[in-house]
């Protein structure tokens, strides 16, 4: 999920770089609503390599059109095997030196080496050496679907899962966040999650939950008036919303993965060090953050949204 919000101002810089192309975005299926209806899109190619039927239909897409260029902003060996499958002119992708699959640099006739720190940029980078002119710096994001279960009302909405439980804010922090919430802010805290994590979110005493799909999800981003999130997807969402927030980092670098633009805090204890190895319980950074530190930079940045607002007015 991050990695398609990561791509969407380099996808639109694409886009706007070679007007008269047409444009096709090679996603998986559980992702495609973060695309829907976004304008410098002309096709989702659906890749779903879970099943033969998928990987075939996903080829036979590929090899039935003709493209020129192909850009790999995700940087793996699936992706850059996609791109090959593609069979374009040129293919772009990151330097070795910056992936984490260095073999899928391979698959890459033009190899750049970015200079940004943040992903985003990073990527920006990429469509710029592949030929875009002018950055777009965009975040088409759909406006979602109401999926119900949500407070009337304010509320501050939080997703705890992430991709590895390294990165994950210990479960029990929130029950506590949520009281906290409660009697200072008079504000529910509402957690997001598929169905099949109910049993998990179920478990935080004093929350709302919330389970829901993708376009839920983005709704009920929407509608909250602040976000706490960790390095996952749906925190990306909100920053690309530009939703107020606090976004706790503990294993990995925010200066890289943190929450694009200026609409969070980041909260990371001084003493954590930089790991990607997947652990399967919460970094010992992450639980050095406690739930009145994050209490304390969401007022204040509920302060400074409500200041903005008034200004606006």
């Amino acid at each position: 999920m991050g990695d398609v919000l990561h791509a969407l101002p380099a996808v639109a810089t694409l886009k706007h770089g070679f007007p008269n192309s047409r444009l096709s975005w090679v996603i998986a299926p559980k992702w495609a609503p973060l695309i829907e209806g976004n304008p410098f899109v002309d096709e989702a190619i659906l890749f779903e390599r879970e099943t033969f039927r998928g990987l075939v239909s996903a080829w036979r897409e590929l090899r039935h059109r003709r493209f020129d260029l192909a850009v790999d902003f995700q940087g793996l060996v699936k992706s850059a095997i996609v791109a090959s499958v593609a069979r374009p002119d040129l293919i772009y992708g990151f330097h070795q030196s910056l992936l984490r699959e260095r073999v899928a640099a391979l698959f890459y006739s033009n190899r750049v080496l970015a200079q940004a720190s943040h992903v985003v940029d990073r990527n920006l980078e990429l469509a710029s050496a592949a030929g875009a002119s002018s950055i777009v710096s965009a975040f088409p994001v759909p406006d979602g679907t109401d999926e119900g279960g949500l407070p009337k009302g304010g509320f501050v909405l939080a997703s705890p899962l992430a991709g590895w439980p390294g990165k994950q804010w210990p479960l029990d922090y929130y029950s506590t966040l949520a009281g906290l919430l409660r009697r200072d802010l008079d504000l529910p805290l509402v957690l997001n999650g598929p169905p099949q994590a109910a049993g998990t979110l179920t478990q935080v005493a004093g929350a709302v939950v919330h389970l829901s799909g993708i376009p839920g999800l983005i709704h009920a981003t929407r509608s909250a008036l602040a976000v706490v999130g960790i390095d996952s997807g749906p925190m990306h969402l909100a920053a690309a919303l530009q939703k107020p927030g606090v976004a706790i980092f503990g294993p990995t670098d925010p200066s890289r993965n943190g929450p694009y633009g200026s609409s969070f805090t980041v909260l990371r204890d001084p003493a954590a060090t930089t790991s990607y190895k997947r652990k399967k319980e919460p970094h010992p950074a992450m639980r050095r953050i406690s739930p009145d530190d994050v209490l304390a930079a969401l007022r204040e940045r509920l302060s400074v949204s409500q200041c903005q607002a008034s200004s606006a007015r």
